[in-house]
C-alpha cells in the first residue's frame, strides 16, 4: 500500500468558507485522506480551531484559524463500495420529494444516519454526493435521527444553506411528525414543555434526558388515532433539541414503540407482530418553509414508509 502524507497546515477562514461544519470542510480540503481518519484526529482533538479543540459540528465562522497536524498514513481503497451499497444510493432517487437549483429534499429512510461519522463511511450526505458527482455543493440543511424516516432538507448553495438556518434559528420553519407510542394518550396533555440537557458520555443509553438546567424544549402533541395499548400521534416541535421528540414522549408516559434509547422493551415484546426488525415509528411528515429564492411558501410532505404504513393496518 501507498502511504499518503499531508503536511501541518495553517487555514484563515474567509467569508466564503462560513457555515461548513469543520468535518464536512476537511472532507473536501484533503482529499487524500480517508473520511474516518479525518474524524479520527478531530475527535482525538489533533485538528485545533483558534487553539481550543472542536467537535466535528462545528461550523466555520470568519477569521476562524484551523491547524491540521501532520497526517501520514497507509492508502485503502476507500472507493471500493459493495453492490448493496450501490442498490441502497440509487434507491434515493426513488426518494426525491422536491428539487430545482437551490434545494434537494427527500424522503429519508429509516436505518440510515444523514452523515457519515465514527464507524460510518456513508451517510445520507455521502450517498448523494456519489449519486449527483457533478453537484458542487451538497450540505444538510438539519439533521434528523438514523432511525427517524421523512423529509430531509439538502442546500444545493451556500447562500440557500446560511437562508435556512436562519429561518431555523428564528423558529420560522415548521415540521411535524408522526409517532406510534405506547398507551392511550390523554388528550388534554397537548403541550410538554421540559428542559433537555445531553450526557458528555454519548454511547450510552438515554443520552438525553429532562434536567432542570437543561435548555428549553417545547413540543406539541395531538391524538390522531386510538388502537389497541398505542396511539398514532401528531407531534410539532416548537424548539429543534436532539431527540427532543423520543424524550418528551417517554417523559409523558407514551415513549414511541421500539425506542430503543428512552422506551420500554417490556412493552415493545407486546409489538414484535408489527415489524421483526422492531424499526422506530418515528416519521417526519411534514416541513413549511419560506424558500430563500423563489421567496414563495412551500409545503412538503413525505408519505410514511410501507413498514409503518402494513404496521398500522395490522393494527385494525
Amino acid at each position: 500500500m501507498k502511504k499518503n502524507i499531508v503536511p501541518i497546515q495553517t487555514i484563515l477562514i474567509s467569508k466564503n468558507m462560513i457555515e461548513q461544519r469543520i468535518d464536512n470542510f476537511l472532507i473536501k480540503k484533503i482529499k487524500k485522506i480517508p473520511k474516518s481518519f479525518i474524524y479520527k484526529i478531530i475527535r482525538k482533538g489533533k485538528v485545533k480551531i483558534n487553539e481550543k479543540k472542536i467537535l466535528p459540528k462545528y461550523k466555520l465562522k470568519i477569521g476562524d484559524v484551523i491547524k491540521i497536524p501532520s497526517m501520514k498514513m497507509e492508502k485503502k481503497n476507500e472507493n471500493s463500495i459493495s453492490i448493496e451499497k450501490m442498490r441502497e444510493i440509487f434507491n434515493l432517487k426513488g426518494k426525491i420529494l422536491y428539487e430545482d437549483n437551490f434545494l434537494l429534499i427527500i424522503n429519508k429512510p429509516s436505518g440510515i444516519a444523514v452523515h457519515g461519522g465514527t464507524g460510518l463511511r456513508f451517510g445520507i450526505i455521502e450517498n448523494l454526493r456519489l449519486l449527483y458527482p457533478n453537484y458542487s455543493y451538497l450540505e444538510l440543511v438539519h439533521r434528523i435521527d438514523k432511525l427517524t424516516s421523512g423529509v430531509l432538507m439538502i442546500a444545493k448553495k451556500r447562500s440557500t444553506l446560511r437562508n435556512l438556518h436562519k429561518q431555523i434559528r428564528e423558529k420560522k420553519i415548521k415540521k411535524q411528525y408522526l409517532a406510534l407510542v405506547h398507551g392511550h394518550w390523554k388528550k388534554y396533555k397537548s403541550i410538554i414543555s421540559v428542559p433537555l440537557q445531553k450526557k458528555k458520555n454519548k454511547n450510552v443509553k438515554n443520552p438525553v434526558f429532562v434536567h432542570k438546567q437543561g435548555k428549553i424544549s417545547e413540543t406539541k402533541f395531538q391524538v390522531k388515532k386510538y388502537y389497541k395499548n398505542c396511539t398514532l400521534m401528531i407531534i410539532t416541535p416548537k424548539t429543534g433539541r436532539t431527540h427532543q421528540i423520543r424524550v418528551h414522549s417517554a417523559h409523558a408516559g407514551h415513549p414511541i414503540i421500539f425506542d430503543e434509547c428512552y422506551g420500554k422493551p417490556e412493552l415493545d415484546k407486546n409489538f414484535l407482530f408489527l415489524n421483526e426488525k422492531k424499526s422506530l415509528f418515528l416519521h417526519a411528515k411534514k416541513v413549511c418553509f419560506l424558500h430563500p429564492n423563489i421567496k414563495k411558501k412551500l409545503f412538503i410532505s413525505a408519505p410514511i414508509e410501507k413498514r409503518f404504513q402494513s404496521s398500522l393496518l395490522k393494527l385494525i
